[in-house]
Formats: C-alpha cells, sequence, structure tokens
C-alpha cells in the first residue's frame, strides 16, 4: 500500500481556503488538472457527501466520490472508477488555522493495479498534489 502526505501553508483563512477546495467545478479553472464536473450532487451541501467529482485529463476520467464533508476542516473522498491504475484509494485534506493562514495536508493511500508500480504511483499522485495546493495558493483568497 502507497501513502502520499502533502502539506502547504496558504496565507488565507482556513474558511476562504475549503470555500475554493471544495468548489470542485471551479478547479477547471485554477487547478490545471483539466477539466472537473459534478456527475452527481452530495447532500445537503452540492460538494458534500455523495457528490461524485470527475476530473478529465487527456482523455483519461477519474471518478471520486466524497465521504466526509467537515466544514471547513475536513472531508475525505475514494476514487470509485476511472482509467488510472490504482486501486483501494482513500483521501483526506485536512483544513487547519495556522499564524500565516491556513495548513492544508492532503494524503491518500492506494494500492497499484500494476505489480512494481506502487513507487511510481507514489510520485505521480504526490507531484499532483503538490502542483494543485501551489495552484490553490496563488488563487487570491480572503
Amino acid at each position: 500500500m502507497q501513502h502520499v502526505e502533502v502539506k502547504r501553508v496558504i496565507a488565507a483563512p482556513p474558511e476562504a481556503v475549503w470555500n475554493l477546495y471544495t468548489d470542485y467545478c471551479s478547479w477547471t479553472d485554477w487547478a490545471g488538472l483539466g477539466v472537473v464536473t459534478l456527475e452527481r450532487e452530495g447532500t445537503p451541501h452540492r460538494n458534500g457527501v455523495g457528490c461524485v467529482r470527475v476530473v478529465s485529463s487527456a482523455g483519461i476520467r477519474v471518478f471520486e466520490e466524497v465521504l466526509s464533508f467537515e466544514p471547513p476542516r475536513r472531508m475525505t473522498y475514494r476514487v470509485v472508477r476511472g482509467g488510472i491504475p490504482i486501486k483501494d484509494h482513500l483521501g483526506e485534506v485536512v483544513f487547519a488555522s495556522h499564524e500565516q493562514g491556513t495548513l492544508v495536508t492532503w494524503r491518500c493511500r492506494f494500492n497499484s493495479k500494476i505489480p512494481g508500480l506502487g513507487g511510481l504511483f507514489h510520485l505521480i499522485v504526490s507531484g499532483v498534489f503538490r502542483r494543485t495546493l501551489r495552484a490553490l495558493a496563488r488563487q487570491r483568497l480572503r
């Protein structure tokens, strides 16, 4: 099993960081991940529990279901299907107050569907998390 954890301090209050991060469809504009849409809305918030977000890039679509939604501090999700060679994926994003704004901790665990490539997929997922949090930090948040 692979474990990934990426942290970044963002110079904005947790509520502002949470609001932009959990506005998944806005990722299309700022995250650099491709097009992000909702296949299914969550309850009681459209981006909350039960929401299925779809990340589409370079002909690959990944479907992620939101499992917990605890504004403005924590959300969890899992990959339910898609064109990536990982399985048993469970992700968590935590937003904590920090003297410089918000400490975002994005972690996940997963297994590789292809024996021997777990380490490569670890590097790829770590890079995606780092780039996305860097893009989030560049947004004007208040």
